[in-house]
């Protein structure tokens, strides 16, 4: 998993679809080349030829090799069913909020002098709408998964090692060494 929160952020919204996605491979490319407009665009972004599109759309090619298929579902996913998608990130950004679950090494430096050496901490923790809405709003502008991290970070440190900063003020957050990230709507 090469962007655990940006990944994570991406299956909560997939788990807000209303309808399956495609899968057959000849069902992904019709509905790629229905959202493209087109057989040539959709060569273009799988980096396939236009004929090969044209065959799968037909039915004369069934099973793609792993690359495409891989490129395919990717493409699928991103496309499918956009308004649900928006809907459910709206709802987190403004009333829900969203629940973070990681593995990763945290560790924390709190006043001058004093800190804590990093430990890997299962941490489940609801984050307020504030938060979700900084961390979508960061992935659709296109921020790194070390900016994403950070944000993540930072909504943590407050929520759980501050509470919601009720105490340990001025206590920084490091989190690293991430084994596992799932984002819960």
């Amino acid at each position: 998993m090469t962007d655990p929160v940006g990944d994570g952020l991406d299956r909560a919204l997939e788990g807000a679809f209303t309808r399956p996605l495609p899968k057959s491979a000849q069902a992904q490319m019709k509905y790629l080349v229905k959202q493209l407009k087109g057989t040539r665009a959709t060569a273009r972004l799988l980096g396939v030829s236009q004929r090969t599109v044209e065959r799968y759309v037909k039915g004369g090619l069934k099973r793609p090799r792993r690359e495409l298929r891989e490129r395919m579902e990717r493409e699928v996913k991103k496309r499918w069913q956009p308004k649900v998608r928006e809907r459910a990130r709206r709802k987190a950004s403004t009333t829900d909020g969203l629940v973070f679950s990681a593995r990763a090494r945290f560790g924390f430096t709190a006043a001058p002098g004093t800190t804590d050496d990093a430990r890997v901490r299962d941490i489940i923790q609801a984050l307020p709408p504030d938060w979700a809405d900084r961390l979508f709003t960061a992935r659709e502008q296109g921020a790194t998964e070390q900016q994403l991290q950070r944000i993540a970070a930072e909504g943590l440190a407050e929520m759980y090692f501050r509470a919601n900063n009720t105490r340990a003020h001025g206590l920084g957050v490091e989190f690293t060494d991430i084994d596992r990230v799932d984002v819960g709507l």
